[in-house]
Order: C-alpha cells, then sequence, then structure tokens
C-alpha cells in the first residue's frame, strides 16, 4: 500500500503541474515573433471564399504580415483599416505618420474574419515599414 501511495503522489503532482503549465502560458510578444505567413488582401479574400474553415484553421491565432494601404485611421480604438478589408489595431498606440493612402506593412496576430462586418480582424498590430 506504502509503494503505491509513493507512485500515486508524483504522478499526480506532475499531471498537476502539466495541466497548469499548458493551461497557463506566458503571454507572446508578437512584435518579436517571426511572421507564419506573409499574405495580400485579395490572398486571405480568396482562401477564405474557397474554404473558410481550412483558412480559419490555418491563419487563427498566428503572426502574418500584410502589406496593403491604409482606408482609415480610427485613433480612439488604436486600429487602421487596410484595403477596406482588414481591421488592425495596434497594441500600444498607432504610430506617427500613419495615412490614409499611405502604403504599409504591418504585422499582428489574426483574429478571424467578421462575417457581419465583412473584415479580417489583426490585433497586437506593429509596423514594419511603411512607404511616405
Amino acid at each position: 500500500m506504502r509503494k503505491k501511495i509513493l507512485i500515486i503522489i508524483p504522478l499526480f503532482l506532475i499531471t498537476g503541474i502539466s495541466i497548469y503549465l499548458y493551461s497557463y502560458k506566458g503571454h507572446r510578444n508578437i512584435e518579436s515573433e517571426t511572421a507564419d505567413y506573409t499574405v495580400t488582401v485579395k490572398g486571405l479574400e480568396k482562401e477564405f471564399t474557397f474554404n473558410d474553415s481550412l483558412a480559419t484553421v490555418k491563419y487563427q491565432d498566428k503572426t502574418i504580415e500584410v502589406t496593403a494601404i491604409v482606408t482609415a485611421v480610427e485613433p480612439a480604438s488604436k486600429g487602421i483599416v487596410i484595403d477596406e478589408k482588414i481591421f488592425a489595431t495596434f497594441k500600444d498606440s498607432l504610430p506617427k505618420d500613419i495615412a490614409i493612402g499611405r502604403m504599409l506593412k504591418i504585422k499582428g496576430r489574426f483574429l478571424g474574419y467578421d462575417e457581419l462586418l465583412q473584415e479580417f480582424k489583426i490585433d497586437q498590430s506593429s509596423l514594419v515599414h511603411q512607404n511616405k
């Protein structure tokens, strides 16, 4: 009986610690991550039109880079709309000099497609490059 207890207790401890560490992972730093995918707005639209569930599995919670033109700036939400199809929010504040009509490349975490607003969502965005 004592042997069983000496085996069972460590197993419970190891299992409990493993579950805790799996459930409470550290926060990601998207800005320092390498992008999983470099995409265009048209490419995203094409993949989601062809098979939205497969595209969701592919991009969901992944770091992506997108190059596009700024079509709207929303300072209150720290967000921008690019190519009228992607709404990207920045972590801390909007980068300086972002203006409508400028071409830029951003990197962020892909959240998914909002069917109601018919736009893709990206958060934790950072500016990679901007043409002036």
